[in-house]
């Protein structure tokens, strides 16, 4: 009988051996208590989160708190169904509707995952026959929505508008065409050149979906995402996001102008047979976006946080990911697994967490720490956490 988990004896045998060398699982932490949007007990440590999607620091405003203590008390704990039968509430339309109001859309659509808001959107809209192109770094759940569907997929250049256009024109004119592109990339923290990518788009005849999840609440003048800072809000079909960033809960969503948008709550197979969110979920959702659309000083201290700590590790020696900050994300990059588990083991230690990533998450042979900042971190925190790096990496050799 063929043991089906041989294929990943490779990775098995490179986890144990790197456990071996007497590094920590870099997977395996557990958070023992969560103090604030920014700190948390780590192995009975108080530690500085920067390895969190936490960007608008939302988990523990009062407002927000109170809306779901409140929806758990008068809703339960669950609804046991579907959004098509009896899973949706009061507060999911209501969630919906903090989504409009948000985005300044007709329609929008709550699904119980962002993940599952690609899924079902990318694998519904475009059919047999129809073309979806993306963008070749695009996250896993648009790859999944693209193999859940029956599209033929095309891919291009990370970021190459020029790939774009030459790949769409080699398309049939006559057929349908799904654009598929991200704000932010998860990985680099890198954004995408939306406004010309958009136009070459646009000029093929595509439909447009853009993915905001890493942009959603601080790029732009409402906090839209990159699409809006762009200025390409009503060229762009549809935008997906998720609330488990800078919302602060669990959660995806789709808003868009189209006209029969409203026709996906029946034909949409993620959104149709999975359980809905439970009514504590969604109030938070709603509070937290409602706030989000006057949360101005919040995006400009981010914003600051983001570039004083790239500033201050490119001044330390450290090979990150963008020549400058692009977005809330920073990575840096290192020359293998082991340095860079020796790196995030340092910085634990000294009582900060941030996260590793390796290949499949990367492209192949590029392992790195992902730093995502928070609005609620302190000027004096991120002294600490570039006090940290430089003590941790001079440890560790990764800087001279």
């Amino acid at each position: 009988m063929k043991d089906l988990f041989s294929k990943f004896d490779p990775l098995i045998n490179e986890r144990e051996a790197l456990l071996a060398t007497g590094l920590r699982d870099p997977y395996g932490i557990v958070m023992d208590k969560v103090l604030s949007p920014t700190e948390a007990l780590i192995s009975g440590k108080r530690t500085i989160l920067l390895g969190t999607y936490n960007y608008m620091g939302m988990t523990f405003d009062p407002d927000v708190i109170a809306a779901g203590k409140a929806a758990l008390d008068d809703f339960g704990s669950g609804t046991t169904g579907s959004r098509v039968l009896n899973g949706t509430y009061q507060g999911h339309k209501e969630c919906e509707e903090a989504l409009k109001a948000f985005y300044g859309t007709e329609h929008a659509i709550v699904f119980s995952t962002g993940y599952q808001a690609n899924l079902g959107m990318i694998s519904t809209i475009a059919g047999k026959g129809d073309y979806i192109i993306l963008d070749a770094d695009s996250h896993a759940s648009i790859y999944d929505g693209c193999a859940l569907g029956n599209a033929e997929v095309v891919r291009f250049r990370h970021n190459s508008v020029e790939d774009l256009d030459k790949r769409l024109g080699r398309l049939p004119p006559e057929a349908g065409k799904l654009v598929v592109l991200e704000g932010v990339y998860s990985m680099m923290g890198d954004i995408a050149p939306l406004k010309e990518m958009v136009a070459v788009s646009k000029k093929h005849g595509c439909m447009i979906l853009v993915d905001e999840a890493h942009g959603m609440g601080f790029f732009g003048e409402h906090g839209r995402g990159v699409f809006e800072e762009a200025g390409v809000s009503d060229d762009v079909d549809f935008v997906v996001g998720t609330f488990s960033k800078s919302v602060g809960t669990v959660g995806g969503f789709c808003v868009s102008n189209h006209p029969k948008f409203e026709v996906l709550r029946l034909v949409c197979r993620p959104y149709v047979f999975t359980a809905s969110l439970p009514p504590s979920v969604v109030a938070t959702a709603a509070t937290s976006i409602r706030k989000l659309m006057h949360a101005g000083d919040k995006r400009a201290h981010l914003w600051k946080n983001s570039r004083r700590l790239h500033q201050g590790l490119r001044d330390m020696g450290y090979k990150l990911g963008t020549e400058t900050a692009q977005s809330a994300i920073i990575a840096v990059i290192l020359t293998d697994m082991e340095q860079a588990v020796g790196l995030w083991q340092g910085l634990l230690e000294a009582g900060l967490y941030v996260n590793t990533a390796r290949p499949p998450a990367t492209p192949t042979g590029m392992f790195l720490l992902r730093c995502s900042l928070c609005a609620e971190h302190s000027d004096e925190q991120v002294d600490e956490i570039l006090g940290m790096f430089e003590s941790a990496g001079r440890a560790t050799g990764v800087i001279p």
